[in-house]
């Protein structure tokens, strides 16, 4: 974040920066918290295209809980102040409590699969234009194979890689019956990307953020991303958070048989990714030691 920057937003919104603040962000971006004279705005610096992504949360906005895009700059996105707490600070629920936030969070999750698209793939401008895809079915295997190319040595040994083609290979097939879902996928679910708040005797979902790595496809992988670190949710949160997910999707998709099989083959893809980061990334690591729990199974 640069002085020539604030100076920017500032000018764009029409208040001045009274002062600034970093924010817990995502690993390829910077947020901040600026305060102006008139108000509370955040600013996200770096990361991909803020054009992808602001029409992304435009899309998702009348769904799904997403700060409001105030501003866009070729290299920032301003948005609202959203208050709540962190997912991943919620602490001290009993069973019951930590069903009933997961229950709340499936649900709000399975409303960004509303959002359709005319075809599977990656979006490529502002218009959220698809760019045309493989079916994953037939992806999974190379994208493995040049991931497991790409590991930091020290990550993963070459038996284990080549164990982890050979299982992605074996569970590819799988993802046939969902090869044609054409629908808004966050793809980045986790604690840290949504925002809650206590409402009356439950809870409420106030944001879902960083919509950065958005494309259309297959609303399971939402799903099997929220679950990939189990251990990191309280006990009974993802017990609630599948039957909130199962109960509120669309009714114009339903569930397939084993969705959330499907959902962690489909998560097959972002683990090959992430263990490509370099030597002391800490999710890398996290991602390594899921794929060598998923061989051991």
């Amino acid at each position: 974040m640069r002085e020539d920057e604030l100076h920017d937003i500032a000018a764009a919104l029409g208040s001045p920066v009274v002062s600034t603040s970093v924010l817990a962000g995502g690993f390829s971006h910077e947020t901040c918290l600026l305060t102006l004279a008139d108000g509370q705005v955040v600013a996200r610096f770096g990361g991909g295209d803020p054009v992808i992504e602001a029409a992304v949360m435009t899309a998702a906005r009348p769904h799904v809980p997403v700060p409001e895009v105030l501003l866009v700059t070729p290299a920032a996105m301003v948005l609202e102040f959203v208050d709540g707490l962190v997912l991943s600070q919620v602490h001290d629920l009993d069973r019951r409590q930590a069903t009933a936030l997961g229950a709340e969070v499936g649900r709000v999750v399975a409303g960004v699969s509303v959002v359709t698209f005319d075809r599977r793939g990656f979006f490529k401008d502002g218009n959220l234009t698809v760019r045309e895809e493989q079916p994953w079915s037939q992806q999974l295997v190379a994208v493995a194979e040049g991931c497991m190319a790409a590991v930091p040595e020290d990550r993963l040994d070459d038996e284990t890689r080549r164990a982890w083609v050979k299982l992605c290979a074996t569970h590819a097939p799988a993802l046939e019956g969902i090869d044609g879902h054409t629908r808004l996928v966050h793809a980045d679910i986790n604690p840290k990307n949504i925002l809650v708040s206590r409402a009356g005797g439950g809870w409420r979902v106030n944001a879902l953020l960083d919509w950065e790595f958005s494309y259309s496809g297959s609303p399971y992988a939402d799903a099997a991303n929220m679950a990939r670190f189990s251990a990191e949710h309280p006990d009974g949160f993802l017990d609630g958070f599948r039957a909130g997910f199962a109960e509120h999707q669309p009714a114009d998709l339903p569930l397939v048989d084993d969705w959330a099989h499907v959902g962690n083959v489909l998560d097959m893809f972002a683990l090959s990714d992430l263990v490509t980061r370099p030597v002391g990334h800490a999710i890398a690591d996290q991602a390594a030691g899921k794929i060598r729990h998923l061989l051991r199974s």
